[in-house]
């Protein structure tokens, strides 16, 4: 996810997403990839993020996984000092101004 306990490359990370978003992703072994795989007519794929992430790394979920994705904050909303529901608001809130910020050019 780039950020949280389950850190990883920045640029692996952003190149398994785009495969993920792909109709038709072409065999290319150097990329680990031995065989096309036409996906028709099946739904997307979401890529995930998950692992120690919490409300802090908003900016950068925003940014590496787009509105297409699923957040798994877990610990990080369970964990909020006020309870629960303020740790879900607080999630909302955040993703919600990184799209706003994003729209309207702002970083």
């Amino acid at each position: 996810t780039v950020v949280g306990k389950l850190e990883g490359e920045r640029e692996i990370t952003l190149g398994f997403v785009d495969l993920l978003r792909d109709d038709v992703v072409e065999k290319d072994r150097s990329r680990g990839i031995y065989f096309t795989q036409d996906w028709v007519s099946l739904p997307g794929v979401l890529p995930v993020a998950s692992g120690g992430i919490h409300v802090w790394h908003m900016p950068a979920l925003t940014e590496i996984f787009g509105d297409d994705s699923v957040l798994q904050f877990g610990g990080g909303t369970l964990g909020h000092p006020w309870g629960n529901a303020p740790g879900a608001v607080a999630n909302r809130v955040a993703l919600e101004a990184c799209v706003q910020a994003r729209n309207e050019g702002r970083d």
